[in-house]
């Protein structure tokens, strides 16, 4: 919703601003300019930028005009599930959990926190972490290493479609430049017709430099960027989930388990430990899973 509101903001201010220099809409209108800015970007996008890369940037792109901000509340339920899982294999032994972990789709536990669930790569992270614990011949100190690599993998791969989008926004003032170039090709072809002509076809070139400097700046760049904070909003989600989870690895019980995971947490959405404590203990007055 947020972005949104920035593209409002935008539209009003470079259109507000024309408008105030008694400027004439039409002209932006300059449907050539459109076709060869637009088609050119999206062509050399689709050169640049392998299948599955540019499939998954499509996908994302939808994610920016959304909300879904990682909140303190989100991580209270993320420390929440963790607790519960903790605090099941403690009691019961890890045998508990495997259910739970194998189908977490189908887990009861899992389900009482449906936030959560719905991250399908944060619950597959948690579950195969814990899978890995089960097997019992994995020492914390190499689980830790392995999840890391495994974040590692994460973040190379959410950063292919941001640098592809930031290579569209890179490429944009320079196709305004092509298609400005062209319209004073199409201008000298006119200089002896009538001035107002002349006029026209300057004016309709320069529109093609317009367009490329502000659909870079003003959007596609933007966006890239947005989804570049997104990204680092979920590879901090898996950081957090890592330190639980070795914690978890080193016997350590579940509260200080959750408490670890908890000062992995960003400081402006995570949650006090008093606020931590209180929902883990509600989670005692649940029915068990």
């Amino acid at each position: 919703m947020v972005a949104i509101i920035g593209i409002l903001v935008v539209f009003a201010a470079v259109l507000g601003g024309f408008a105030m220099a008694k400027g004439p809409f039409l002209v932006l209108l300059a449907p050539a300019e459109w076709v060869i800015i637009c088609g050119t970007a999206f062509g050399t996008m689709l050169v640049s930028t392998p299948g599955p890369v540019l499939r998954d940037m499509m996908g994302r792109i939808p994610a920016v005009f959304k909300g879904g901000a990682i909140t303190k509340e989100y991580y209270l339920e993320v420390l929440k599930l963790l607790f519960e899982l903790f605090q099941l294999a403690r009691r019961d032994g890890l045998i508990a959990i495997e259910s739970h972990i194998e189908a977490p789709d189908d887990s009861a536990l899992f389900q009482r926190y449906p936030t959560v669930l719905a991250n399908h790569h944060a619950v597959e992270f948690l579950c195969d972490a814990l899978r890995t614990v089960m097997v019992g011949s994995v020492s914390a100190f190499d689980l830790e290493a392995m999840l890391e690599a495994e974040i590692e993998v994460h973040h190379e791969n959410d950063a292919k479609p941001v640098a592809a989008l930031n290579r569209v926004a890179d490429g944009l003032p320079g196709i305004g430049i092509v298609a400005a170039v062209l319209g004073i090709v199409v201008t000298m072809q006119s200089l002896g017709g009538p001035i107002e002509e002349i006029g026209h076809h300057v004016a309709a070139a320069l529109v093609g430099t317009f367009l490329g400097i502000l659909l870079s700046y003003g959007f596609v760049a933007p966006m890239a960027s947005n989804m570049e904070a997104r990204n680092a909003e979920e590879q901090a989600l898996y950081f957090a989930l890592k330190a639980g989870i070795v914690a978890f690895a080193k016997n350590l019980p579940p509260m200080i388990a959750a408490e670890f995971a908890r000062k992995s947490i960003g400081a402006t959405v995570r949650p006090t430990f008093l606020e931590m404590e209180a929902a883990c203990k509600a989670t005692r007055q649940e029915k068990p899973a």
